[in-house]
């Protein structure tokens, strides 16, 4: 069990590295928000966490402060086979025991290259094994964690990043039409465990961008709890100012206002996420 003295906050060390895809081919859900903000909070109680920005768009690795220009060793040098994640990967300078694979804008052309490779939806998964492997045997010690941020898009970068992962967290956003498109996610990572990755399961819903303001975002919160009750967290992410602000300045909110209401909220989903455990019945 680790602490995070400055908020006495306990996250139970996991019994094998948690592999979690953070996956929703709906834009603007706060995908990319939650990935890095769940791992800094589980990171600074002492766990050990890597993110894989597998997003072109590189907005994890701009959270993160870890370069990602054109030129910059990527996760697609390592899908195209030219390095190993071990070549890439970035410490993040704000953050003690979190690592990063960054995205660059080459990234947006890794679909088409992949398709030629023979067991191509697999190629990150190869690579990923070898790393945490290599990790254990140079330091003693295994990551906790590792969060894998996906494209807005059930393409082949997707399909990768179910073929690693044991756990599939799921964003939602609290606004009509919240749950459309979620039966075609759900469909691909059945496909996926059916023939590429047996253990594959949506283990988490969180719910995104709430404003208790208004009724529908608490009637969506219902809904959600009431189809998903096993897979949705309790805690509630606000719509919030700080948020918004934290990756203009190349850093999570719980570095950029770590009393905010938007770092309390990833503080109790983390916690959440560690104490439930790996896996949820679905």
């Amino acid at each position: 069990m680790t602490e995070d003295v400055s908020r006495g906050t306990e996250f139970p060390t996991p019994q094998e590295t948690r592999i979690i895809t953070v996956a929703n081919q709906k834009g603007g859900v706060g995908k990319t928000t939650s990935t890095v903000n769940l791992a800094a909070a589980l990171a600074k109680s002492g766990l050990q966490v890597l993110v894989i920005d597998l997003d072109p768009q590189g907005n994890a690795s701009t959270a993160l402060a870890i370069p990602h220009h054109k030129g910059v060793p990527d996760i697609y040098a390592v899908l195209v086979g030219a390095m190993a994640i071990e070549e890439v990967v970035q410490s993040v300078p704000h953050t003690p025991n979190l690592w990063c694979v960054p995205a660059t804008i080459d990234l947006a052309g890794a679909e088409t290259e992949l398709v030629p490779l023979m067991s191509r939806e697999g190629v990150l998964a190869r690579a990923l094994k070898t790393y945490l492997d290599d990790h254990v045997k140079n330091t003693g010690r295994r990551l906790d964690y590792v969060f894998i941020d996906c494209p807005p898009s059930l393409g082949l970068l997707t399909i990768n990043a179910f073929s690693a992962a044991k756990e599939v967290l799921v964003p939602i956003q609290c606004e009509y039409y919240a749950l459309e498109g979620l039966s075609q996610l759900g469909n691909i990572v059945d496909m996926v465990r059916l023939n590429v990755n047996g253990q594959l399961r949506i283990t988490t819903m969180l719910m995104t961008m709430f404003d208790g303001r208004t009724r529908l975002a608490q009637d969506v919160v219902d809904d959600v709890r009431r189809r998903f009750p096993d897979l949705t967290l309790k805690t509630l992410i606000p719509r919030s100012v700080r948020l918004s602000e934290a990756p203009s300045k190349d850093q999570t909110v719980l570095n950029y206002d770590p009393d905010s209401v938007g770092a309390l909220a990833y503080i109790a989903a983390a916690s959440e996420l560690a104490n439930r455990g790996a896996y949820v019945s679905q």
